[in-house]
């Protein structure tokens, strides 16, 4: 349960940084959100939410892992192997 308990802390500040960057989504719409499906998802945006998201998280993101981060599920999956346990 432990871990389970982590992963939905985990989730729940993820989805606090998406919506500072995307203040206009709701909880359910972040969760669900790619670049796709969000308008306002351009360059700029993905720079600003992998700076809040490296803050938040203490991680550093490779410049090479950027072009694959472009939904909710990928930079989650993303922190999820990249914050130490």
């Amino acid at each position: 349960m432990h871990n389970l308990e982590q992963l939905q802390n985990l989730e729940h500040r993820l989805v606090r940084c998406f919506s500072s960057v995307f203040p206009d989504l709701d909880e359910a719409q972040i969760r669900n959100a790619s670049i796709e499906s969000v308008p306002g998802w351009h360059s700029l945006a993905s720079v600003t939410l992998i700076s809040v998201v490296q803050e938040e998280f203490g991680v550093q993101v490779s410049l090479a892992d950027l072009p694959s981060l472009v939904s909710f599920a990928a930079v989650q999956n993303y922190v999820q192997h990249h914050v130490a346990s």
